[in-house]
């Protein structure tokens, strides 16, 4: 028979090396080690993707948008209507293809025509903002007649959560991102 060990004998003498053997807790401890960073890094990655996708759907918005300005079913519609009307109308059929992620108070539509290929204006505008906070930039609405040169930009403030591991996609004052697309085409000649 064997000797039965004291539980004296079989306590560590180093209170140290007998913490550095033990194992209990162990993969506690190693997730809170890396639990943290994990999840900033999956945060991160979870904003840049809703940051490409809202951008590919509101390029999709104005695609479509931007086909009723081409083919002149717009400028009839115009001719019946205010200059304030119909960029209400134009503003209200971007938001029609865009509702999927966007607020329709939050888009802004620009529509100029240019007067040739070299002088279209396709970048993004410098936003400017009265002392609330809100833009106060003013937007042109000209969807030209057949065959001029026409740009059609839309803007959106996407607003962005706090960048984890000073992962931030803001550049805006506010912490928003500002996020556009645009189309620049010739309108379809008028058919006689």
């Amino acid at each position: 028979m064997a000797p039965v060990e004291s539980a004296k004998a079989t306590r560590p003498r180093n209170r140290f090396g007998g913490f550095i053997r033990h194992s209990e807790g162990a993969t506690a401890v190693e997730f809170a080690l890396i639990a943290a960073p994990f999840l900033a890094l999956i945060a991160g990655l979870i904003q840049t993707f809703l940051l490409f996708f809202a951008q590919s759907v509101l390029q999709n918005a104005v695609r479509a948008s931007t086909r009723q300005v081409l083919t002149g079913q717009v400028q009839t519609l115009d001719a019946s209507l205010s200059s304030a009307a119909a960029m209400a109308a134009f503003h209200q059929t971007v938001c029609n293809n865009a509702n999927v992620l966007f607020n329709c108070s939050g888009l802004m539509v620009d529509v100029q025509v240019a007067n040739n290929w070299s002088s279209t204006n396709i970048a993004m505008p410098t936003l400017t903002y009265d002392s609330s906070g809100n833009v106060n930039n003013n937007w042109q609405y000209n969807p030209g007649n057949a065959g001029d040169i026409v740009v059609v930009r839309v803007m959106y403030l996407w607003p962005v959560f706090f960048g984890p591991l000073a992962f931030n996609w803001g550049n805006q004052a506010n912490g928003s991102r500002e996020i556009m697309a645009s189309a620049a085409f010739q309108n379809e000649p008028a058919i006689p």
